[in-house]
């Protein structure tokens, strides 16, 4: 008992209060005693705050035991992010080695708790050791005790540990759901399951640029990195079509037991519960014939003795992976198509090449106009940008996005308004009408007219240098130029009666397939003074637009090796003893 003079409520937080003093110091023993061990420090367990009476002296009860924790830290690492792969200064990386952590240079993360509202835990400490030789990492588990009195001693309500998965409506729980919320609100005497339904079948969700996960790891897509030679440990990423070659250093004496060269390594991958399906396999002979193999057999690569050289064959020589998704980023299809062939000691070093795209389901491929040139006839691709730093925005109709005035059998303007006529690559085409004019109509007003019907509903601001340029690269697209020419009349109506179309383009690429491409698109729109008419009479005036491709292409020169140069250097008394 205290001074009787102090209030009873004070007693017991000051009581509280030494008790949580006490802790914290042995708190601070504790984890400077684990920093110097290796061992974890052993530590009193904190006693239970019971309620009692007031100004009844503390029993000295039992202590209660400790929860068990829900995590355990020495597997926590919020580091980790490639997956397979040892994560820079990442210490608790279990992917890393000892190698690895012998070239780090710090610990991006040295303490791994886990809820820091309780009032006893774990942590886990990681630190190196740069005096050994190699550095080495330090790894140490101490016991860390929160000296808050408001802190979580014992969770006994384990459904508050995790998150339940809501029920999202459909047609076979609608019903249900009504009954369960009665509209808008809770019903607080609904039972609300807590059962863990982890073991569901729930479809996965792909965001750009996602990792593709297997059953195991993930989906491997060798790539060459930093060199030429394949990398298998590159991972495939969602919606990121890729192309590459790569060459493979191998021994033909052991073609049989790389994974890498055969079959099953590509065909047996599942993408979340989604198996790969072989769609075609095609073997190519040592003479480049190619013959399709019929059937699900998954061929193996063999070594063959042929007498004079040895040969493996149905070695795998290229892969094209196609993978059907969702709106919503789920996979629902994954095909795999591959080119097998006959290996011999003269193709050693082994190119592959790998491909995979991604088809968006219940939708059509989107024709181009080229690929990766434009071929003579297709129209051209444009659109325009709604700002700076978006993508280019096209109309879903191709013949629509690049067009001119089209000519009518009547030449009349007002009645040729909407009628365009696509811009076609390698056509030069010229249309016009004719527009009457009263003296009623106000010049402003015509002007705005004759442009609209000159320029169309949507004048495209850029056109695709090729045929297949995507419009997310904004800074290959070639922009409009729009020049205007007028006549210097004081006092007149300066009226815009024609647009010229001019686009240059060139050869590109290799002389014995060049692809044509567009380098520069300029539109002149070209306005005439227009004389008042008398009070009565009526103006005709022409309107024409005409589109010309212009062939900027440099003449292509013949280019040879360099002739070798011999630095070859004489002894100083190599002449001796003539000079």
């Amino acid at each position: 008992m205290g001074p009787p003079d102090l209030p009873p409520l004070l007693l017991v937080l000051l009581d509280c209060w030494v008790s949580v003093s006490a802790q914290a110091g042995a708190t601070l023993a504790v984890t400077m005693e684990g920093l110097d061990s290796a061992e974890p420090a052993p530590t009193t367990p904190r006693p239970a705050l019971s309620p009692r009476p007031p100004g009844t002296p503390r029993a000295p009860g039992p202590s209660s035991p400790r929860p068990t924790p829900v995590t355990d830290v020495a597997a926590l690492c919020s580091c980790d992010l490639s997956p397979a792969q040892c994560d820079i200064n990442c210490c608790c990386d279990p992917d890393c080695s000892s190698v690895d952590f012998s070239v780090f240079s710090s610990c991006s993360i040295p303490v791994v708790t886990g809820d820091s509202q309780f009032c006893s835990q774990k942590a886990a400490i990681y630190s190196l050791n740069f005096t050994a030789n190699p550095p080495q990492r330090v790894f140490k588990i101490v016991d860390q005790i929160n000296p808050s009195i408001f802190c979580i001693h014992i969770t006994n309500y384990k459904p508050a540990l995790s998150f339940v998965n809501p029920e999202v409506p459909d047609e076979n729980n609608f019903d249900k759901l009504m009954k369960t919320f009665g509209g808008f609100s809770l019903n607080a005497e609904a039972a609300v399951s807590f059962t863990d339904k982890s073991g569901a079948p729930n479809a996965p969700k792909y965001e750009y640029g996602v990792v593709l996960q297997t059953a195991d790891s993930f989906l491997r897509f060798p790539s060459p990195l930093g060199s030429s030679l394949c990398t298998d440990n590159n991972p495939a990423a969602f919606l990121v079509n890729q192309a590459v070659r790569c060459t493979r250093r191998i021994n033909l004496e052991q073609c049989e037991d790389t994974e890498a060269l055969g079959m099953a390594y590509y065909s047996s991958p599942q993408i979340l519960r989604v198996p790969i399906t072989v769609q075609s396999v095609i073997v190519q002979s040592l003479n480049k014939t190619l013959t399709r193999l019929e059937g699900a057999d998954v061929w193996k690569q063999a070594l063959v003795d042929t007498g004079a050289v040895r040969i493996c064959t149905h070695v795998v020589l290229e892969v094209k992976y196609s993978l059907t998704y969702t709106g919503a980023g789920e996979i629902t299809k994954a095909d795999l198509a591959l080119l097998l062939g006959t290996v011999s000691d003269a193709a050693i070093p082994l190119q592959q090449k790998f491909e995979i795209h991604f088809i968006q389901q219940n939708t059509k491929p989107v024709p181009l106009s080229g690929n990766p040139g434009y071929v003579v006839g297709l129209p051209l691709a444009a659109g325009f940008q709604p700002r700076k730093g978006s993508g280019i925005i096209q109309t879903g109709n191709r013949y629509g996005q690049f067009t001119i005035l089209r000519s009518t059998a009547e030449q009349d303007c007002l009645a040729a308004e909407g009628i365009r006529a696509p811009v076609l690559f390698g056509y030069n085409m010229q249309s016009g009408c004719k527009l009457r004019l009263t003296r009623t109509v106000t010049c402003p007003l015509v002007v705005e007219k004759v442009k609209r019907l000159l320029k169309g509903q949507g004048f495209p601001d850029y056109v695709a240098p090729f045929g297949n340029s995507r419009a997310q690269d904004v800074l290959d697209w070639v922009p409009v130029r729009l020049v205007t020419q007028a006549s210097h009349v004081k006092g007149s109506c300066q009226l815009p009666v024609a647009l010229v179309i001019e686009v240059k383009w060139t050869k590109y690429g290799s002389l014995l397939n060049p692809q044509a491409k567009i380098v520069n698109v300029t539109a002149h729109l070209t306005s005439s003074s227009l004389p008042e008419t008398s009070p009565g009479s009526e103006r005709t005036v022409l309107i024409s637009t005409a589109v010309t491709f212009v062939d900027v292409s440099a003449p292509a020169e013949a280019g040879f090796r360099a002739r070798p140069t011999i630095n070859a250097k004489l002894p100083f008394n190599f002449f001796f003893p003539f000079v």
